[in-house]
């Protein structure tokens, strides 16, 4: 398998279990209904893991355009390698929504709330505050990929590197989830935000252009910021 597909896999499965779950909470009546957010975040650390598992051999599983881009900045990745695999990272995030969309189809219809609809596709804040959104994602991200470097920094028994960054997932998504629902990635909120945009989602509202520029922004400041002080600090 090529380093490109490993990233459209990893990605997606991301994608599959991120906006699946957050679909099954949230739209009208499914059996998982009102589930909570606890339910979000256990899913969404899966699906990282899995990711992981399904990509790491063959890519490095990077699977998110802030870590690939912040990789580069550090000197530990080829910048002639970012642009493909942020490709791949976007098209694995609009595949795995698209699927997602695929699963629920009678869903969309029996929701009326455009704004949940929204939700399962991406990102939004609990309190519109610009610099504090920003701030929120910049910090959460930063913290992600200082751990993440970490982690890379110590020898782990075969296999459970993956299990650690899937917990690190969920605890980033139990602290840090609340004020803009932990994005951390730029392909996994602007992704499926364009396949909201475009697919023929019954009664959907607008995609919230205004607000998407943070999710991608904001991550990748954090994790350039992040991967730098790791590479000053560790030996």
């Amino acid at each position: 398998m090529t380093a490109f597909i490993a990233e459209i896999i990893g990605t997606a499965s991301i994608l599959l279990f991120g906006c699946g779950v957050v679909a099954g909470v949230l739209l009208d009546k499914s059996k998982s209904n009102g589930g909570g957010w606890i339910v979000i975040t256990f899913a969404g650390a899966i699906g990282v893991t899995r990711g992981i598992y399904a990509s790491g051999q063959f890519s490095g599983a990077h699977l998110n355009p802030a870590v690939t881009i912040a990789l580069a900045a550090a000197g530990k990745f080829s910048w002639s390698l970012v642009p493909s695999y942020i490709l791949a990272q976007f098209i694995g995030a609009m595949l795995g929504a698209f699927l997602v969309y695929l699963a629920y189809l009678p869903h969309w219809k029996e929701t009326k709330d455009a704004g949940l609809k929204l939700a399962v596709f991406s990102t939004g804040p609990a309190i519109r505050n610009t610099p504090a959104n920003f701030i929120c994602e910049f910090i959460a991200t930063f913290i992600l990929m200082f751990a993440i470097m970490l982690i890379g920094a110590n020898k782990y028994a075969d296999g459970l590197g993956p299990i650690a960054v899937g917990i690190l997932i969920l605890g980033m998504g139990l602290s840090f989830g609340g004020p803009t629902g932990y994005a951390l990635n730029p392909a996994r909120d602007l992704g499926p935000r364009i396949m909201h945009a475009i697919l023929p989602i019954d009664g959907k509202g607008d995609s919230d252009w205004s607000y998407s520029w943070i999710p991608v922004v904001a991550p990748i400041c954090g994790a350039v910021c992040a991967a730098l002080a790791a590479t000053a600090l560790l030996p």
